[in-house]
C-alpha cells in the first residue's frame, strides 16, 4: 500500500508541475488544422515531397557551394591521402596524418604511410583491460548504477581522440604500413569488435557473480579472503583478455616485437630499416611531443571559458592520460592554429562533420541546406543550443592544415585532409568557411607555443572533472 501511496504523489507533484498538460483534444487539432494552409507554394512542395524521399536535396543551395574556392594563402606541407574505410578510426589517422610528413621526408619516401592496423590492435585489447577494470573497480556497485550501466552497454569501439593515439604510441610505439598491413577485419570492423564486445560483457557478468559470491564471506578485515576475491577476479579478467587477444591475432594478425623494413625510395634506391616499433615512434615525433607541450583546446559554449576539463576514464591505457582539454572562445584558437599552420605544422581537429556540409563537392558552408524555406518552419539554435539537445557534437577527426585570409590576414576560409579516400570531397579534402569553424568546429591539438599567454596560464589549472557520460563525450 505505501508503494501505491508514493506512486500516487509522484503522479500528483507531476500534475502540480506541469498543470496545463493535457491531450490533443479536438480544439487542438483544430488549431493544428487550420495551420496548415494549401496554397499553391504549399502545393507545389507537397507533390515534390510526396514523391522524393530524399528532402536534403531539395533544400541544397548551391550558391553555397559556388562561392567557396580551394585555393589557400598558408598550407602546411602535408602529401597523399589516406582512408579508414569502414571503420571508426578518423582520430588515429588524423594523429599518424600529423606525423606522416616527418616520416615522408626522413625516409625519402613520398609513399609512406604508418601501419593503423598495428595500434589498432593495441587499442581495442587495452581497451578491454581498462573496462574489465572499471567492471572490478564497480562491482559491488547496483547493476542498473548509472556508471556501471555505461561500462557494460558498450566495453569497447574504435571510437577515440588524440590521447588516445599518444597514450598507444608512447606504450606501444608505431610501424610502416608495410610490416603490420590492414586487414579486411581492421577496415571493416563491425563484426570484430562485435563479436569481442559480446565476449566482454559475458565476462562483465562473471566478474560480478565471482564479486557477489565471494564477497558474501568476507569479514571485516579479513586479508587472506580479500586476497583470494582479487585473486579470483584478476583470474576472471584474464582469461577473458586470453579470447580478446585470440581474436584480435586472428583477425588482425600478430604485432611485431621487432621489425626490418624495406623499401624503394625516391631516389629508386632499395633500403633496409631495423627497429623496434618504439624506437622507430621516438624517431618521428616532435621535441617534447607529451601532454604537458601538445594539448587540446575546446570550443564548448556551454561551459565556462579559460577553464580545464577532464573527461572521467576517457583513455585507453590504465596508466595512460584521460581526454583533456582547455576550453576557449573560437577567435583564441583560430589564432593560434593560424599561427600553428604558418609554421607549417598541421593540426588534429574534430568537429561535426555532417552539419551544413557537402562531402561530395568538399564543401562546408551555413546555409547550405535550407529547410525552413522548403517547409516553412524555424529551426534556428545557436551552438550552445544544439549541444546541450544533442543535435550536435563532435563526430569526426581531420588533420587542419591550410587556411585561407583577407587583406588583414584574418581567416576567410580552412581546409581539412580527410581519410576517406581520394574519391571523397575536393581530391580528399574538405574546405569549410570561418562561419562554419565557428558553427561546428569543437577542438583541435596543438602546441601550447602557439596560445596566447592568458591561455598558456589557464592550462596550468587543476582539471574539472565531468562523468564518463558527458554529452561533451
Amino acid at each position: 500500500m505505501k508503494l501505491r501511496y508514493l506512486f500516487a504523489g509522484v503522479l500528483l507533484c507531476g500534475a502540480t508541475a506541469v498543470a496545463s498538460a493535457q491531450n490533443l483534444g479536438e480544439q487542438e487539432l483544430a488549431q493544428l488544422k487550420g495551420s496548415f494552409v494549401k496554397d499553391a507554394h504549399t502545393t507545389a512542395v507537397q507533390n515534390i515531397l510526396l514523391g522524393d524521399a530524399n528532402i536534403k536535396n531539395k533544400t541544397k543551395d548551391l550558391s553555397k557551394v559556388q562561392e567557396v574556392d580551394h585555393f589557400f594563402k598558408y598550407r602546411a606541407d602535408v602529401k597523399g591521402i589516406t582512408n579508414q574505410l569502414q571503420s571508426g578510426r578518423c582520430w588515429m589517422f588524423t594523429s599518424m596524418n600529423a606525423l606522416r610528413p616527418t616520416a615522408q621526408k626522413k625516409y625519402d619516401y613520398s609513399k609512406f604511410d604508418f601501419s593503423h592496423n598495428y595500434n589498432y590492435f593495441w587499442d581495442i585489447l587495452e581497451k578491454s583491460n581498462l573496462y574489465l577494470e572499471n567492471i572490478i573497480r564497480t562491482a559491488g556497485k547496483e547493476i542498473t548504477d548509472q556508471e556501471v550501466v555505461w561500462y557494460l552497454q558498450s566495453p569497447v569501439g574504435d571510437g577515440g581522440v588524440w590521447n588516445l593515439f599518444h597514450n598507444i604510441g608512447e606504450k606501444y610505439g608505431v610501424v610502416p604500413k608495410e610490416v603490420m598491413p590492414e586487414t579486411v577485419h581492421s577496415n571493416n570492423t563491425g563484426q570484430m569488435t562485435g563479436v569481442i564486445n559480446r565476449r566482454l560483457k559475458k565476462a562483465g557478468w562473471d566478474i560480478r557473480q565471482v564479486y557477489e559470491q565471494k564477497t558474501a564471506n568476507i569479514k571485516k578485515n579479513n586479508k587472506k579472503a580479500q586476497e583470494e576475491l582479487a585473486a579470483a577476479l584478476k583470474a576472471a579478467k584474464m582469461e577473458a583478455l586470453e579470447d580478446v587477444y585470440r581474436i584480435l591475432v586472428l583477425c588482425l594478425g600478430e604485432p611485431p616485437v621487432e621489425f626490418t623494413w624495406k623499401y624503394k625510395n625516391n631516389k629508386g634506391e632499395v633500403v633496409s630499416v631495423t627497429s623496434t616499433p618504439q624506437e622507430f615512434y621516438k624517431g618521428l615525433i616532435p621535441d617534447n611531443y607529451n601532454t604537458q607541450t601538445y594539448i587540446m583546446i575546446m570550443n564548448d559554449p556551454t561551459r565556462e571559458y579559460y577553464k580545464v576539463y577532464d573527461i572521467a576514464n576517457y583513455r585507453n591505457t590504465i596508466e595512460g592520460v584521460n581526454w583533456v582539454y582547455l576550453n576557449l572562445p573560437n577567435e583564441e584558437i583560430k589564432e593560434a592554429a593560424l599561427k600553428s599552420i604558418k609554421a607549417n605544422e598541421p593540426l588534429y581537429a574534430s568537429c561535426d562533420v555532417g552539419k551544413e556540409s557537402d562531402t561530395k563537392a568538399g564543401v562546408c558552408n551555413p546555409g547550405m541546406y535550407d529547410y525552413e524555406s522548403l517547409l516553412g518552419i524555424d529551426l534556428s539554435m545557436d551552438k550552445k543550443a544544439r549541444i546541450l539537445t544533442r543535435y550536435s557534437g563532435s563526430s569526426h577527426a581531420m588533420l587542419l592544415m591550410a587556411c585561407d585570409t583577407d587583406e588583414n590576414d584574418k581567416p576567410v576560409k580552412w581546409q581539412f585532409e580527410n581519410s576517406w579516400g581520394a574519391g571523397s570531397g575536393h581530391n580528399g579534402y574538405l574546405t569549410f568557411t570561418d562561419k562554419w569553424f565557428d558553427e561546428f568546429m569543437f577542438r583541435i591539438v596543438i602546441n601550447k607555443k602557439y596560445l596566447s599567454e592568458k591561455a598558456v596560464e589557464a592550462a596550468q589549472q587543476t582539471p574539472v572533472t565531468l562523468p564518463a557520460w558527458d554529452y561533451m563525450w
